[in-house]
Parts: C-alpha cells; sequence; structure tokens
C-alpha cells in the first residue's frame, strides 16, 4: 500500500477511536494514562491541563507513544504511533475541541488551564483488524 493510501486508512481508523492509551518519559521510566483522542489526519490532540505531570514530563522528553484501537463499538483496527509532543493554547484549536465534558475540569474554552498537547507522527504500526501489520514512517 502506498504512503498516502496507508495514511488516509489510518486516519479513518482513528475516527473510530475516542480514547487511547498515552506514555510520556518520566524520568526514565514510562508513564501511560488513557486519554480523549482527537486528530487531524495522523497527527494527534489531546486536551489536558497545563498543571498536570504529563506536561512536565514534556518539558523534559517530547517524545511519546500512543496506543489506539479494539475499542469497543470501534473498527477493532491497532494503532501504535511514537511521537513528538509539544503543549499548546492555540485558540483556534482550543475553541474546535472543546466539548461540554470539558466542563468537569474547565471553566470553558479560554480557561488558561486548558491546553491542547499536539503529537507529530514520526511512525505509526497499523494492523487493521483481520490484517497484517503496516508501518507509516514521517
Amino acid at each position: 500500500m502506498d504512503h498516502t493510501t496507508l495514511e488516509k486508512k489510518i486516519a479513518e481508523a482513528l475516527n473510530h477511536n475516542k480514547f487511547c492509551s498515552f506514555a510520556t518519559v518520566e524520568g526514565n521510566k514510562p508513564k501511560v494514562r488513557y486519554m480523549a483522542l482527537f486528530h487531524d489526519g495522523v497527527n494527534l490532540h489531546l486536551a489536558t491541563d497545563r498543571k498536570t505531570h504529563k506536561v512536565e514530563e514534556l518539558e523534559e522528553n517530547p517524545n511519546v507513544y500512543v496506543l489506539a484501537g479494539y475499542e469497543e463499538g470501534g473498527s477493532k483496527d491497532v494503532i501504535e504511533l511514537q511521537g513528538l509532543a509539544r503543549v499548546t493554547k492555540q485558540e483556534q484549536l482550543r475553541n474546535e475541541l472543546w466539548n461540554e465534558d470539558f466542563k468537569r475540569w474547565f471553566s470553558g474554552p479560554d480557561d488558561p488551564d486548558y491546553v491542547i498537547l499536539e503529537i507529530e507522527a514520526q511512525r505509526i504500526e497499523y494492523t487493521p483488524h483481520g490484517g497484517e501489520l503496516q508501518v507509516w514512517e514521517k
């Protein structure tokens, strides 16, 4: 499968996964947590509080790993993504991703603690349900 077609298949599979396991590095050990998943193609966006440990961890080491897939009701495809993350307060992106569920943690899309983690994919291992592993690289 060519690079562009594979990228489209991965993005389509991401459409069916609302959550992911998100791993950062704390010290020299991995730290994993579940997060709501948003994406633009193969680049991911995760909403978080700027005062969390994950933000501190990314300042020390921007390398991250995301596992998505096989979620109930999802496509059953598996996506393993290695990438580089950065924290942004980009207003347009914060407004785009904002949803009412976030009111549990933030006062609104203008809350100064509400930030987005932008993850630039570097390498993705994609295994379609019942299919063979395929690798996408930047």
